[in-house]
This record gives structure tokens, C-alpha cells and sequence, in this order.
């Protein structure tokens, strides 16, 4: 007598009275989709007198120094409980020839500071690949970086924050007075993030507004993330001097 067959009843669809049927690997394509499913976007913009203004220092791209204004870190797939995905397509780069037309666009601003200077590519590839590729099932590349610098286009930061009398002066602000200010200026509260300058002093580093899956409008945050700022914060100027 041959050796029993084990039963495999429970890969197939349908039962055992017919011809075995195709195995359709369905739980295991719905959970590599259900991975890159998000909640909503921060759309995070960073002030550039602040990033240099550390221990660290910063270093200008080497397409010139960046204009005196706030500039895009990244647009970020969330999750509701503050939680997010990171790094989801091994196997989707970041390719140039993919958005040759907004080159220009990013350079000006999607600037990189960080050392030694170089020319963006380092920088976009990785927020492409930590966060564009959890979004892949909304935004192709093109439409991932369009998207954030269409999302730039929509809130001049720095003037709300000076039709509100908070200036890149070196001052200190109250904590208060930025968020109102950016909340007058875009109907929504954002999230605001302090660095140390090498006093250790807080410094308004990152404001974060929350867009919709679709990448195109901000939306109230579902949550808000910690900032790491005090009641009262400095605005440091981003003069002319050589990084």
C-alpha cells in the first residue's frame, strides 16, 4: 500500500469531488496590499536657519545656497494612532528620468543641506524610498513629488507667520502665536517641531499640515506629533554667510 497523502483540502477552492482547481494565493496578495494602506499624509516643511543653526551645521547644495524660506522635507504616509509605514517596495527606486520636469521645481524647493553638499538626488531617493513607496497605491514617483510641491505651492508660511509679526529674526515667539498664525493662514492646526540651536535653545524647526490619501488637500490632523518645543521658541534668521 502506498504511503497516505496528506490532505490538502485547504489550499484549494471548492472541494475534493472535482479536478483540483487553480490555487489562487489571495490572502497573501490582500496583506501585501493592505501594508501599503495608509490614513492620511504629513506634508512636512523645514526652516532652514534652523537645520544649520545646530552643532551639526549644514552644508548648501551644490546647485547654490536655498532661498530664506521654508522648504520640503518630505510628504509622509500616516496611520491614525501616530504610527506609519516606512520603506515599502524594495524593489521601486527613485529614478530621475521620472520627474526630469520638476527637477527644477525640486532643486528650488526640495533643497537638500545636508554634508557634504550635493545635488538632491541622495536626498529624494530617500524619502521616495522610506515613504513614496508606501504610497504607491495612490501616487506613482511622478505624481508623489508633483503632488508635495503642488501642496508647497498652496501656503506661504513665511508670510502668514509675518502678517502675524513672527519674523526669521532671531526673536523668541510664543509657542501659541506660530501655531494661530499657520492656523489663520490655512484653516487647519498643524504640528509644529523644535530643534537646539548650540545653546540648546528650542528653535522652530518643521511645521507639519495633514493632507488627504489623495495628496491634494489639508485636512485637520488626526493626530498631531510630539514636537519637542517649549512655550516660547526662536525663529532664527537664515543670513548669507557660507555654511
Amino acid at each position: 500500500m502506498g504511503k497516505p497523502r496528506k490532505s490538502t483540502d485547504s489550499l484549494y477552492f471548492g472541494t475534493m469531488a472535482g479536478p483540483p482547481k487553480v490555487i489562487f494565493l489571495i490572502p497573501l496578495l490582500l496583506c501585501l496590499c493592505v501594508a501599503q494602506d495608509f490614513d492620511f499624509f504629513y506634508f512636512v516643511q523645514q526652516w532652514p536657519g534652523s537645520y544649520c543653526d545646530t552643532k551639526a551645521s549644514c552644508c548648501y547644495p551644490t546647485t547654490g545656497k536655498p532661498a530664506a524660506n521654508f522648504s520640503i522635507h518630505g510628504l509622509w504616509p500616516n496611520y491614525n494612532d501616530g504610527s506609519y509605514p516606512s520603506n515599502c517596495d524594495p524593489d521601486s527606486q527613485f529614478q530621475p528620468s521620472e520627474v526630469s520636469d520638476l527637477i527644477g521645481r525640486m532643486r528650488k524647493d526640495w533643497p537638500t543641506l545636508a554634508c557634504p553638499s550635493g545635488n538632491g538626488v541622495k536626498f529624494w531617493t530617500h524619502e521616495w524610498v522610506k515613504h513614496g513607496t508606501c504610497s504607491e497605491s495612490v501616487l506613482d514617483q511622478h505624481q508623489y513629488f508633483e503632488s508635495a510641491l503642488k501642496l508647497k505651492g498652496k501656503v506661504n508660511l513665511v508670510q502668514a507667520l509675518q502678517d502675524a509679526g513672527i519674523y526669521p529674526d532671531g526673536s523668541t515667539y510664543s509657542l501659541n502665536s506660530i501655531t494661530e498664525a499657520i492656523r489663520a493662514a490655512t484653516g487647519h492646526t498643524p504640528g509644529i517641531e523644535c530643534n537646539r540651536d548650540e545653546s540648546r535653545n528650542p528653535q522652530l524647526y518643521q511645521i507639519y499640515m495633514c493632507v488627504d490619501t489623495s495628496g491634494s488637500s489639508i485636512i485637520e490632523c488626526p493626530k498631531l506629533p510630539r514636537g519637542g518645543c517649549s512655550s516660547q521658541v526662536e525663529f532664527p534668521s537664515f543670513g548669507s554667510e557660507s555654511a
